[in-house]
């Protein structure tokens, strides 16, 4: 009896023995049915190179072996492209006995800003941080003013800054430079009376550490002080540093008189803010239209209405003019004092000067007084 043999196996054997009928018989022609397949050992044709990557190649062959930072700076400096400075920036960094220094750093930080490459510049600053270079007054200046720019980089400008007091170079200790960027950077921020209160500390602080470290102010700087203080209504400190600016070889000029004055009203402290108002002008310093208007309104609530319509007028010779609200006020005051004829006459002649008043503005004033003088 014949017994077949069912085993898988052996079918796959006969049939890797079976012979090769597909060998192509040298006597006659070779027909393609089929393409022919990529051979895998061809070269593959060349990338296309774009202008960014021939210029990326031409400067890196004119950096000669053994370049130093500063022929990498002048590279950087030469190009117009940020994403260009990147690559020759990021690529000499990772050649053999190169390392870069403050000075590229602080090129490529302000190529990145410039051509608005923000994440870039805060990347190169967390290098900068975490000792990608040595120190510099410069560089940390510079990242100061980056991050002070960026609003959620706020709190990251007073780590540097704290960076730069704990450093044992005294190099890059604090200047004057850095002061005045974080003074207008949290000055910013002096938006609302309660939120005032809470960056005054920080005022403060860097304010003692300033004169702690021999670091003399400006006027520009005292002036952010006095504002600061102005804006809280800590008017006593504000009149304090006012006092000090001669000591600094400093003068006041209108911006301070102004907060010192507007404070003054705010605080209720009219007669006082009047005062700083009288000083202004006799050093013939114009006040901020604020000012005036602060006062106008401060001093009519008073019912010093001749001291009000002197400031007025006085506004309206300095090409400054009141807004509706200054004018209803000054107004409707006199109208209470039992004056109102006299309103009726200020208007009048107060149109006259008032170039910028409409013919809106002044049909709603005479509506007002109208009414005040019927009832």
């Amino acid at each position: 009896m014949r017994v077949t043999l069912r085993n898988p196996l052996l079918s796959i054997l006969r049939t890797s023995l079976r012979p090769f009928s597909t060998i192509p018989d040298p006597s006659k022609p070779v027909t393609l049915s089929s393409p022919i397949p990529p051979n895998p050992y061809a070269k593959p044709y060349p990338r296309t190179q774009t202008p960014l990557d021939k210029q990326f190649e031409t400067w890196i062959h004119n950096l000669k072996p053994g370049f130093t930072p500063s022929d990498v700076d002048e590279a950087l400096q030469a190009q117009s492209d940020s994403d260009l400075a990147l690559d020759i920036f990021r690529w000499t960094a990772q050649q053999r006995g190169y390392k870069h220094d403050h000075l590229t750093y602080l090129t490529m930080i302000k190529i990145a800003v410039d051509g608005k490459r923000y994440r870039v510049a805060e990347t190169l600053i967390e290098e900068v941080i975490a000792g990608a270079c040595p120190p510099s007054l410069p560089l940390y200046n510079s990242m100061i003013k980056f991050c002070c720019g960026r609003k959620f980089l706020f709190n990251r400008a007073f780590d540097i800054y704290k960076k730069m007091l704990k450093s044992d170079d005294p190099t890059v200790k604090p200047s004057l430079e850095t002061y005045t960027l974080l003074l207008n950077s949290l000055l910013r921020k002096f938006n609302r009376l309660n939120v005032c209160y809470v960056y005054l500390h920080a005022v403060r602080s860097l304010t003692k550490q300033m004169k702690a470290s021999g670091v003399i102010p400006d006027s520009f700087v005292l002036n952010m002080i006095i504002k600061a203080y102005s804006k809280c209504l800590e008017l006593d400190e504000a009149i304090r540093v006012f006092r000090e600016m001669g000591l600094y070889g400093c003068e006041p000029n209108a911006y301070t008189y102004s907060y010192i004055a507007k404070g003054l009203c705010e605080k209720g402290r009219v007669n006082q803010g009047l005062g700083f108002f009288k000083e202004m002008k006799g050093k013939s310093l114009v006040p901020k239209r604020s000012t005036y208007v602060i006062l106008i309104c401060s001093l009519a609530l008073e019912r010093r209405f001749e001291a009000a319509i002197e400031i007025a007028f006085d506004m309206l010779s300095n090409s400054l003019s009141p807004d509706f609200l200054t004018y209803k006020t000054l107004l409707e005051e006199l109208c209470r004092d039992g004056r109102g004829n006299d309103a009726l006459e200020l208007l009048q002649e107060m149109r006259k000067k008032d170039s910028f008043m409409n013919e809106k503005t002044y049909s709603a004033l005479t509506n007002v007084l109208h009414f005040l003088n019927r009832e």
